[in-house]
């Protein structure tokens, strides 16, 4: 008596059935982890994308001409300086947000209309919310991207006082 072929086709089945559960399973984590290190680049481009608008208003500042001290009044201000003689640019381009991948920049200003820093338009929460350089240490604990600031704040130099002798 032979024994009956259907036997083994429904182990098969069950094995394939499976293997395929358990790669969709696997295929799901490796999806979380890629979009999760997506995110922390995105994270890094804005961290240095914002120091360089940071670094660039500084330095509109400080080369204002003549006594008074201005902050641009426009992003495009940063790449050519129309106040200077030659030609003074800051920036090379108005950079892209990476969370938002637009070059529209929230724009913190003073009372006088001037921009001192920009800021992600990005209302999702960052992932990064801790161990922030100095410049950047006001990030720390934040909700949301837009609360990442990138502002300039000038330098106030200290004069050393008299010593007592």
């Amino acid at each position: 008596m032979r024994p009956h072929p259907n036997y083994q086709s429904g182990f098969t089945y069950l094995a394939v059935l499976i293997l395929v559960a358990v790669m969709g399973a696997v295929w799901a984590a490796l999806g979380v982890v890629w979009s999760t290190a997506q995110q922390r680049e995105k994270e890094r481009e804005l961290l240095f994308v914002g120091d360089q608008f940071r670094k660039a208003i500084g330095q509109y500042y400080e080369r204002s001409p003549g006594g008074a001290k201005k902050y641009p009044t426009a992003l495009k201000d940063l790449l050519k300086d129309e106040r200077q003689l030659g030609t003074q640019r800051y920036l090379r381009k108005i950079f892209i947000d990476p969370m938002t991948q637009s070059n529209n920049w929230g724009l913190v200003q003073t009372a006088g209309s001037g921009i001192v820093g920009v800021y992600s338009l990005s209302e999702e929460a960052p992932l990064k919310t801790s161990n922030f350089s100095s410049a950047d240490s006001t990030f720390e604990g934040s909700a949301k991207y837009s609360a990442w600031q990138f502002i300039y704040m000038q330098q106030v130099q200290v004069q050393n006082p008299p010593t007592k002798r």
